[in-house]
């Protein structure tokens, strides 16, 4: 049975609620970001400020959360040349995926995460990637990870196992799944904490948290905490306290 797992951190609304997936299963819980020149580098502070918040104000977790690891992937923005890496207007391509998506990254990121796994004795990768709610990019589907695990596993020669808890499910149901998993304390660390916004604004705030509101990954976001607030008795639209 797994006890320990390296958390692919990017900062944002998925990756701390998989943070906070893990650290509700496992007994020791690592975290790994990558600094590969995106325009919205900001969420790599963001990261930082999310761990702080959780070993502040979630005892039952503090405990569990180990080290953090910052790698640079630098080669990555320099042979990407769409919206994530470069200043340009988001748009779609001739082969139907939206001009951010960068290829090979989820592919490099996994393989990283699984050396570092290998040298820190982790079995397990947990990663934000979905399938339901996303902008179509072929390194977030399930099959992808199905072949990342087995690839890793056989190349590394030590079985990894590779957890998407947001796989199926939809932004609306992430919301839930974060209250469920830390309450409405969650929820607002996540409001005010974390970072998705593709043009890196944190100075605009809006409910469901800080960003430009017009890139794909706001209106994602926007619309996902629409449906889940309103599906609540009583929508948590206050500012965090913490």
């Amino acid at each position: 049975m797994h006890t320990s797992a390296l958390v692919l951190l990017s900062g944002g609304q998925d990756s701390t609620t998989c943070l906070a997936y893990a650290l509700a299963k496992y007994e020791r819980v690592e975290t790994v970001s990558f600094d590969y020149g995106q325009r919205h580098r900001v969420e790599l502070d963001a990261r930082l400020q999310v761990r702080s918040k959780i070993l502040r104000n979630f005892p039952a977790w503090a405990g569990r959360l180990g080290n953090d690891h910052l790698l640079n992937l630098a080669v990555l923005g320099e042979i990407s040349d769409g919206a994530m890496t470069r200043d340009m207007v988001f748009k779609m391509e001739a082969n139907g995926l939206p001009n951010t998506f960068v290829p090979g990254r989820n592919l490099m990121f996994l393989t990283l995460a699984a050396a570092l796994a290998y040298r820190r004795d982790l079995r397990v990768l947990v990663t934000g990637v979905c399938e339901t709610d996303f902008s179509g990019y072929p390194d977030c589907r399930d099959d992808t990870m199905k072949a990342m695990q087995l690839a890793l596993s056989l190349g590394m020669d030590r079985r990894f196992l590779i957890e998407t808890p947001l796989m199926w499910i939809d932004k609306a149901a992430t919301w839930s799944m974060a209250e469920v998993l830390g309450g409405v304390a969650l929820i607002d660390l996540i409001v005010e904490h974390t970072h998705t916004c593709y043009l890196g604004d944190r100075e605009h705030r809006h409910v469901w948290g800080y960003g430009c509101g017009t890139c794909p990954a706001c209106g994602l976001r926007a619309r996902g905490f629409a449906q889940y607030a309103a599906a609540r008795p009583q929508s948590p639209t206050k500012p965090a306290s913490a």
